[in-house]
């Protein structure tokens, strides 16, 4: 049985991560690293979309398959980083086989960054997680509204800054009855 996924050795990895670090230029706040499932990456939030753009077309490297977008508070992490917040994207290049884990660095102050909807539509509901849990802005996202917690619900439960039991809040929450016979009442 043969696989059309490539088989990368050292020398493809380094050259894929060679052609990254390429890509993002002096927008590149480290240099492109190997990990077990592929190369990692941190970047300046600005140029994230425009990177992405680049590594999805660029026929080499062909990181189109959209993968996920999570977010990192690291106001009390021992080590030093650039910024509290930080959006990680992982994207996946079919012909390599090669996940990029991108770090992109946000202000306390204004944390937001471009919207990669245009690029990859299954970003729109993993960008409208990061924004209920974290606070985190996206550009031009087409529908930027909570997606887990309530309209009217006061803070970011997953900031550090959060109390670990809440505000109180859960006592306001909506509750909602099943009809008599049909589940049972929560």
């Amino acid at each position: 049985m043969s696989s059309d996924l490539i088989t990368l050795q050292p020398e493809h990895r380094e050259r894929v991560g060679a052609k990254l670090q390429e890509l993002a230029g002096s927008a590149a706040l480290s240099d492109a690293v190997e990990s077990p499932n592929g190369i990692t990456l941190e970047i300046r939030a600005a140029a994230t979309f425009d990177f992405l753009k680049a590594a999805k077309e660029d026929p080499e490297l062909q990181f189109e398959y959209f993968i996920d977008i999570t977010a990192i508070d690291y106001s009390d992490y021992s080590e030093a980083k650039p910024e509290r917040f930080a959006v990680v994207y992982t994207v996946l290049s079919p012909i390599t086989g090669l996940r990029l884990e991108l770090t992109a660095y946000l202000a306390e102050s204004h944390p937001q960054t471009q919207s990669l909807v245009p690029l990859f539509a299954g970003a729109g509901w993993c960008e409208r997680e990061v924004f209920d849990m974290y606070g985190i802005r996206f550009a031009g996202h087409p529908d930027l509204k909570r997606i887990l917690m309530p309209d009217d619900f006061d803070g970011y439960p997953l900031r550090k800054d959060y109390p670990l039991k809440g505000r109180g809040e859960r006592a306001s929450f909506p509750v909602y009855e099943a009809s008599e016979g049909h589940g049972r009442n929560i």
